[in-house]
């Protein structure tokens, strides 16, 4: 048989290889064999399915074929309608191949595989009854002929395939099944691996090791970063390290109680803690997760960043500790290094420093006490916090059953042992070191962590101008007869906002007994400013668009409110006319045209609001006090805050936080943070150019308080300021002397370089007395203080005036007014101690008038034609009397 002959498996030799269509002419043949056409069959016989692409696509052709021609009538155009069932064309004998399929080419080959064709119209085999009998989706082998034997697939908008709902339902089953795979190991085989491996790689610090680099000494270097200014050791440097055994149960317990009450049965780390303190987190609250082990660590290493390195290392070094020593050994490494305020690390140094006694001998009380702090070293003289603290370690004492109920109710806060100043180790003054450290400690470096690092504290103070503090303090203060007199001083830098010179008093004063004790800080207490707040009010009624030229009513006695109430001035020197400019009103400090500018104008708010943007701290129950007027009632506010305060009026307009760290370094300098950080804003309007026009009207309105207070500005300086006196409050009894004697005393000025506060006054409510016996005021005692460091510090220094500024509202050049009559008998200042609650039955008026000449001239104002202020040697008519 020749290969033209040749047939396939199971077919008769003898059998044509195909028969024709109706009508259909013969194609190229293989080599040797009749023309005919070369169109394969779509069955495969060796499988029973298709084999060979169809003749109708448009694809590859056998060799010698004619091209593809439409497809037979009855089908689709263009493509031949497949065989009847059984793989053949009508005319072949049974079990023959079907007609019309050719033998594979020589060799065995198959043909190329074609391109894809064009898509079936919709008269495919479905719709014409000549479909394949077998299930096109039965089996991947046809899946290369998806396309000619089966429906195509159906896709959505974005060209996906649509998929069924058992389809959709088992694919949602195996993305959750790999997602959770995946969480598995992302969170708990990984972490778990890595844990072990940070185990075997971390070391748990010893007591021993801590101690040695907690007694690193800190120092403190003046504002010229060379000088030192003093050095501390903290009290534990030379303590004694308890030993297991050798801690009571009652302190253990408190500390339980205050930190860890989970912490003889946790691991080193409470998964449920952990868990509390993240949510806190991400709800806003507060409170951490970490158990005694995990702060003995962050202790030791004095590691407290918020990272999730420091975290992990730490969860892996407190696991280990537990599992390489007792529980007792663990609390008692902790209470050997934690700090407890008052240089004291260590419980042992804590006990001594607080109650003058071993920590074996503490009562529940004491350990309470003691254990409160830890979490607030830093405020270990504040009474408020420590009761607070206290009396959580008592309640969860009782709630553990550490303590009994009947204690409980029975127990007293107990009173530590005065605070030595100078057993803290620290030859600088220590109301600044407290200060500093108070500083520092908010920033989050408390003393044990400065001592752990050996930091170096580069402060603001300027020796020359400390020195010139405390002498004009001493000075001043020589010869007074009134030991009740206390007094302080504080200067800031208007250019940086920090603090040149802080007296707050002595560091050691004798108390009832005549025993040595730590003195109070007078620059850090709050107390009535008195007319000194003038300036405040001034601003917020700057800052309404009103002038220095506007008028007020300044006589004296003057009623508000329903029912009325007296507001009087200081005397005739501090009366005005019925139309008394606001400049004058401030230069005599008449109280009556301040009160009535804030009762009837300003509102108490806004005069808060504008003491708040130049730095000087208020409260609530100031902004709604019409005390705030005169600076009585519920205005209080410390030296350091005033200074600053002036401070902006002197950097025109521009804001800067009072404080006193420049810089801080590690033992190594590398630099932890600098004052770059206090960053200027200006204060009374976001516009710098308005705000220092602003602060430039307050500073020509404050410059003739100078002179007639008679005070007088360093030599070729520009000075302005601000006296201000506090009345006493007269109780029943009182010697009628005491009617016109004062309890505070201040005098707050600046030049552009160094703005100062001087207070002298008594710790609250004093009737006091200078040594001549008469009353004190602003001028008297605090202004010649003021007088004096300002000469001494600024002495040799260049030559500086003020900005000039436009004025803002009325112009005072524009305007003359009349003098009021003097009155037979002077008065002096009073502060009103109640708020009017309805129109005042006197108003003031603004309404300018023509004068005679026979008055007091009134005084030049702001603008270019402002005569030069207080410093520029031109004499100025010297005054009597403040406010």
């Amino acid at each position: 048989m020749t290969d033209d002959n040749r047939s396939w498996p199971n077919q008769e030799p003898d059998a044509p290889r195909r028969a024709q269509w109706p009508g259909e002419e013969a194609g190229p043949a293989w080599p040797g064999e009749s023309p005919r056409r070369a169109t394969p069959p779509r069955g495969n016989p060796r499988q029973g399915g298709p084999a060979w692409p169809s003749g109708d696509e448009g694809g590859q052709q056998w060799p010698g074929d004619q091209p593809r021609r439409p497809q037979a009538p009855g089908g689709a155009a263009g493509r031949r309608q497949p065989p009847p069932p059984g793989g053949r064309r009508p005319g072949g004998p049974p079990g023959s191949p079907p007609q019309g399929f050719r033998q594979p080419p020589p060799g065995g080959r198959r043909p190329e595989p074609e391109p894809a064709r064009e898509p079936d119209l919709i008269t495919h085999h479905a719709h014409n009854g000549t479909e394949d009998s077998y299930d096109p989706y039965d089996d991947d082998r046809f899946d290369d002929f998806a396309d000619d034997v089966g429906p195509q697939e159906e896709l959505d908008e974005k060209g996906r395939k649509v998929l069924t709902p058992a389809q959709r339902k088992k694919r949602r089953w195996k993305i959750i099944r790999r997602v959770a795979y995946a969480c598995v190991g992302v969170f708990f085989i990984v972490p778990a691996i890595a844990f072990v491996i940070t185990y075997f790689l971390v070391d748990v610090p010893t007591p021993e090791s801590v101690a040695a680099l907690q007694s690193q000494p800190v120092t403190y270097y003046y504002a010229d970063g060379k000088t030192v200014m003093g050095k501390s050791l903290p009290k534990g440097g030379d303590r004694q390290l308890l030993k297991p055994g050798e801690i009571p149960d009652v302190v253990k317990h408190a500390v339980y109680s205050a930190e860890d009450a989970t912490f003889e049965t946790n691991s080193g780390f409470d998964v449920t803690g952990i868990l509390r303190a993240v949510f806190n987190q991400a709800t806003g609250g507060q409170g951490g997760g970490s158990t005694i082990s995990q702060q003995y660590i962050k202790k030791a290493t004095e590691n407290d960043a918020p990272t999730l390195t420091r975290k992990w290392t730490e969860l892996a070094k407190s696991f280990k500790m537990n599992n390489q020593e007792s529980k007792e050994e663990i609390i008692t490494g902790y209470l050997n290094i934690v700090y407890f305020g008052r240089g004291s690390n260590g419980i042992q140094s804590a006990a001594k420093n607080y109650f003058n006694k071993d920590a074996k001998d503490l009562s529940p009380s004491e350990a309470a006490l003691l254990a409160g702090l830890i979490q607030g070293p830093s405020k270990s003289e504040n009474q408020k916090y420590a009761q607070q603290r206290w009396s959580y370690v008592m309640d969860q004492m009782v709630a553990n059953k550490w303590l009994r109920a009947d204690e409980r109710a029975g127990a007293q806060f107990p009173t530590p042992i005065p605070k030595a100043a100078k057993d803290t180790g620290q030859s600088m003054s220590f109301h600044i070191q407290q200060r500093i450290d108070d500083e520092l400690a908010d920033q989050g470096y408390d003393s044990a962590r400065l001592h752990a690092t050996g930091a170096k504290v580069y402060t603001t103070i300027d020796p020359k101008a400390q020195k010139a503090a405390e002498d004009a303090v001493a000075d001043k203060m020589k010869g007074q007869t009134d030991d009740r007199l206390l007094s302080a001083l504080v200067a800031v830098s208007p250019k940086t906002g920090g603090i040149l010179a802080y007296y707050g008093g002595p560091d050691i004063v004798k108390n009832d007994k005549g025993e040595d004790q730590t003195g109070q800080d007078r620059a850090n207490q709050a107390r009535n400013p008195g007319s000194s707040f003038k300036a405040f009010d001034l601003t917020a009624y700057l800052k309404m668009g009103k002038g220095l030229g506007d008028t007020f009513d300044g006589q004296n006695n003057r009623k508000f409110g329903n029912p009325p109430k007296t507001i009087r001035n200081a005397g005739e020197s501090s009366s005005c006319s019925a139309q008394c400019t606001v400049a004058t009103a401030m230069e005599i400090s008449a109280n009556t045209v301040f009160y009535d500018m804030v009762y009837n104008i300003t509102k108490p708010a806004k005069v808060a609001q504008a003491a708040n943007e130049a730095g000087v701290p208020t409260s609530p129950q100031m902004s709604q006090d019409i005390n705030i007027a005169l600076g009585g009632g519920a205005t209080v506010a410390t030296p350091e805050a005033m200074a600053a305060g002036y401070a902006t009026f002197a950097g025109d307009g521009m804001q800067r936080q009072a404080h006193f760290v420049a810089k801080l370094t590690n033992a190594q300098d590398e630099v932890e943070f600098d004052e770059s950080k206090y960053q200027a804003k200006p204060a009374f309007d976001s516009d710098a150019q308005k705000t220092a026009q602003i602060a430039g009207n307050v500073t020509m309105a404050l410059g003739p308080v100078i002179a007639h207070s008679k005070l007088e500005c360093p030599p070729g300086h520009q000075c302005a300021g601000k006296t201000g006196t506090q009345q006493y409050d007269p109780r029943d009894g009182d010697p009628a002397a005491y009617k016109d004697r004062n309890a505070q005393t201040w005098m707050v000025g600046y030049t552009p370089s160094v703005s100062a506060a001087a207070w002298v006054g008594g710790d609250g409510n004093i009737p006091l007395h200078d040594n001549k016996n008469k009353p004190i005021f602003g001028s008297t005692i605090s202004g010649p203080i003021w007088e004096q460091f300002m000469k001494n510090y600024l002495d040799g220094t260049p030559p500086e005036k003020f900005q000039k500024v436009d004025p803002i509202g009325k112009d005072v050049n524009d305007v003359t007014t009349t003098q009021a009559k003097p009155s037979e008998t002077a008065t002096p200042t009073e502060t009103p101690t109640e708020t009017p609650t309805s129109t005042p039955s006197e108003t003031s008026t603004e309404t300018q008038t023509e004068t005679s000449r026979t008055g007091r001239p009134t005084r030049p104002g702001p603008g270019g034609s402002t005569p030069p202020l207080p410093g520029d040697g031109l004499a100025r008519p010297p005054g009597a009397g403040e406010g």
